[in-house]
């Protein structure tokens, strides 16, 4: 069993910054590309940004040039580095893996965290 635990979210002034974690824990597994995504009050659940495991990214177009998705494969822990926020960045933050063992590939979501940019 893997768990993935995001930290980070708050409350953050218009045009301030934060920087999101997801923890990866568990034994015998792999994990390939990591993801974060993102679900404002009444809205579909987004996709945010992706990163493989060989570190290519990918990310929406109304974040790119604000966002940064990165990840330290030897700590298993996947990072977004928000600059610039908007209020409509507000939503629960989730982090997703696909996670392999030596038989299976299953998708991982944590918890979710608050993100809410607000004066």
């Amino acid at each position: 069993q893997v768990q993935l635990v995001e930290s980070g979210g708050g409350l953050v002034q218009p045009g301030g910054s934060l920087r999101l974690s997801c923890a990866a824990s568990g034994s015998s597994f792999r994990i390939g590309t990591m993801g974060w995504h993102r679900q404002a009050p009444g809205k579909q659940r987004e996709l945010v940004a992706t990163i493989t495991r060989d570190g290519s990214t990918n990310s929406r177009s109304s974040v790119k040039g604000r966002f940064t998705i990165s990840r330290d494969t030897a700590k298993n822990t996947l990072y977004l580095q928000m600059n610039s926020l908007k209020p409509e960045d507000t939503a629960v933050y989730y982090c997703n893996a696909e996670v392999f063992t030596t038989t299976t590939m299953t998708d991982y979501w944590g918890q979710g965290t608050q993100v809410t940019v607000s004066s």
